[in-house]
């Protein structure tokens, strides 16, 4: 039995594989416009496919982005808790990856911890997708770098800059830098600054990191600049955090530093007035929404991808 194509972690992809989903999901969603959410694709890649969809924490846009994406592309999903589960009283990921691989054709997750997803994806036997953990969040990163693309053209040569915590966001877009292409700024705190094998790898993989705790300096004649919420879930130092990430809010000022035609992305929900103010989040140079939407149009084509349609 050949081994399932699993959407764990960018570094574990090529930049041909990764270029080829961001393709294809250009291509998908030009072919909608104007269609209602509920038509079927034309080619219907998951025709007969059902994928389970975990959710270990919260979620609006990826509960709703995969349940939309798998009826779009002709198939159908379930959607549970880990509380529903018995996962929920200690059943294994292990145990529950093989019983999973013989009831549906593929598993999104989205986990608390990140070695509970490499351990699902050990055990199961057919695609297991990444949908958000401690460590990462691939589906995010390629639905920004499809609307950056979308407005702005293509990613190779273009400047990125991350504003805030080194996070699981910025740990994706390190790994997505030099497979695609992209200059990647990062202005964090020292204490937090990103991890240090996600910066070993995207070296390895010949991105060009430049690595500040000044978010001047990171966001001077970048293309777009990126935040995101400085406390995740999770994370109890609160209070050590907005004081140490205050100055490293984007606002109009930092904006302003940025290139002439600089967009702003931001994966969500927001934190108005702490990682970003109200007037960049609504304002023209905001993409957030195009992002979100974006979502959708990414995990099709990561989903098509899994399911071997290209």
């Amino acid at each position: 039995m050949s081994q399932p194509r699993h959407f764990v972690d960018l570094w574990a992809l090529d930049g041909a594989t990764l270029r080829a989903i961001l393709d294809d999901a250009h291509r998908r969603k030009a072919a909608r416009a104007g269609w209602t959410q509920g038509r079927v694709d034309a080619d219907a890649p998951a025709a007969g496919r059902t994928l389970a969809m975990i959710f270990e924490r919260n979620s609006t846009r990826t509960r709703f982005s995969f349940d939309a994406a798998i009826r779009q592309l002709g198939g159908a999903g379930i959607i549970s808790t880990s509380a529903d589960m018995q996962l929920g009283r200690g059943e294994t990921i292990e145990d529950t990856a093989r019983v999973l691989s013989r009831m549906v054709d593929a598993v999104m997750l989205r986990a608390a911890r990140h070695d509970t997803i490499e351990a699902l994806a050990q055990a199961a036997t057919v695609p297991v997708i990444n949908g958000l953990t401690n460590k990462s969040h691939p589906c995010q990163i390629l639905a920004d770098l499809m609307t950056l693309e979308a407005h702005r053209g293509p990613l190779a040569g273009k400047t990125i800059a991350w504003v805030g915590d080194g996070n699981n966001v910025c740990a994706s877009y390190l790994h997505a830098a030099g497979k695609l292409g992209f200059a990647l700024n990062i202005a964090t705190p020292p204490e937090y600054a990103p991890d240090g094998m996600d910066l070993a790898r995207a070296v390895e993989a010949g991105g060009r990191i430049t690595l500040t705790d000044d978010p001047r300096a990171a966001v001077a004649g970048a293309d777009c600049v990126v935040a995101d919420t400085w406390v995740s879930m999770g994370d109890i130092d609160y209070d050590e955090r907005l004081a140490a990430l205050g100055p490293y809010q984007v606002d109009d000022a930092l904006m302003d530093l940025a290139g002439p035609k600089a967009m702003f992305l931001h994966c969500l929900p927001a934190h108005r007035g702490e990682e970003v103010t109200d007037a960049v989040l609504e304002g023209e140079r905001s993409l957030v929404w195009d992002a979100a939407e974006n979502r959708l149009h990414a995990q099709k084509s990561i989903l098509a991808w899994c399911f071997g349609a290209f």
